[in-house]
């Protein structure tokens, strides 16, 4: 079912490292075992993309998929029995830079979007070359929405535009039940994360225009922007809105370890980069206590590290094993190449965690994004030169 696996020694700084060859998905489908749904059947249902990032579902079942960095595109009848990836993106974004993190990250449908056609997206801006080092352009982060018509975007505007930054990292987005906007934005290096001045390694709160919401908790104090609702975040690339407790959850990559799930709270501190439960990536201590005095505690802590990504709670009645449970994606394990999969955690209506499910690693895949699709499946995009988007559903005794 999967082309061979190999090891091979690939030398880093003098000291030989286990690496792995990238493993290609044959036409599947796949099956596995799993502790409390048990039978899983996962299929491809579009492949071709490269390296998509963020994964929504439009009312008709189609699905929309961002390439990181450069494109969006279309996947009709994602849900359906003939799904088709369109051989050509979505016209109408922007200019998308091509540096590392650049271009284009998350991408969202309005609550209302059955009447108004809004789609949001986040993305990089690109700005002049960086006054400190003169191989690096500056970048802000842009909040970003235009009308869908199925085929393109039109009307497109940037809402809110952040402060220029030396390297911005990848951000996501999510409508919480407040109606208002919220963004993630990385600072894995420098004291950006605790800088008030600054919109990196922060939690942003806006509105669907934009604009700052008068109750967020730094508007108005001096030093401050008034975008941030909470701080001291390293590479948040997850986040999920609790559909029945509206809390807001981020996934956040810790340097060498220490990655965790967060309960974001307004004005409250997370610590990077002064405190981790992480190491640095020559081996030691990041920090020599992970907490401090009005630091949060993580809800879930990784370690090793997962590399986590895209996470969703489920709802349906697919898997009803599973309802309640909190799925993040994971692109590598313990800093291991091709050793990706999708988390499973079963956590409380408290949000106390149970036990976790470790699923999909025989894949051996990056996986980049989960969300729970209008039929009550899961869904999956695999972060990948040839990328796909897979259906995971309970399997019959007959599935092979």
């Amino acid at each position: 079912m999967l082309t061979a696996v190999s090891a091979i020694l690939v030398a880093q700084q003098g000291q030989p490292q286990i690496g792995i060859v990238p493993v290609t998905l044959t036409a599947g489908p796949y099956s596995f075992d799993t502790a409390e749904q048990h039978r899983l059947k996962v299929t491809i249902v579009a492949r071709g993309l490269a390296h998509p990032f963020s994964l929504a579902f439009l009312p008709n079942g189609d699905a929309l998929v961002t390439e990181r960095g450069v494109r969006l595109r279309v996947v009709h009848d994602a849900t359906g029995a003939h799904p088709k990836l369109n051989a050509d993106p979505v016209a109408g974004l922007p200019q998308m830079p091509t540096f590392r993190t650049g271009g284009l990250h998350e991408i969202a449908l309005h609550p209302k979007f059955a009447t108004n056609g809004l789609i949001y997206f986040t993305y990089n801006k690109a700005g002049d070359v960086s006054p400190t080092n003169p191989q690096q352009r500056q970048s802000a982060i842009v909040l970003a929405r235009g009308t869908f018509d199925g085929k393109a975007l039109t009307n497109v505007q940037d809402l809110f535009v952040g402060n220029w930054n030396n390297g911005a990292s990848g951000s996501r987005l999510a409508f919480g039940p407040d109606g208002f906007v919220y963004i993630t934005t990385g600072a894995p290096f420098g004291e950006q994360a605790q800088d008030t001045n600054s919109v990196y390694g922060k939690v942003l709160r806006l509105r669907d225009d934009g604009t700052v919401p008068p109750d967020n908790p730094f508007v108005g104090k001096a030093g401050y922007r008034p975008e941030v609702f909470s701080m001291g975040h390293r590479d948040q690339l997850g986040l999920a809105i609790h559909p029945i407790t509206g809390m807001v959850l981020t996934a956040e990559h810790g340097p060498n370890g220490g990655d965790e799930v967060n309960v974001i709270l307004p004005g409250r501190n997370y610590g990077w980069p002064k405190w981790s439960y992480g190491r640095t990536y020559e081996g030691p201590r990041w920090s020599e206590s992970p907490l401090a005095p009005g630091i949060e505690q993580p809800l879930i802590l990784w370690i090793p590290s997962i590399a986590p990504t895209g996470m969703m709670v489920y709802t349906g009645d697919r898997f009803p094993s599973w309802k309640g449970n909190l799925f993040v994606g994971s692109a590598r394990r313990g800093e291991v190449p091709r050793t990706g999969g999708l988390e499973r955690v079963v956590i409380t209506d408290k949000m106390e965690e149970l036990r976790r499910e470790t699923l999909l690693t025989e894949l051996h895949q990056r996986i980049r994004d989960v969300r729970q699709g209008p039929d009550g499946l899961i869904y999956v995009v695999t972060d990948e030169d040839d990328g796909a988007l897979l259906r995971l559903e309970p399997a019959t005794a007959t599935t092979p």
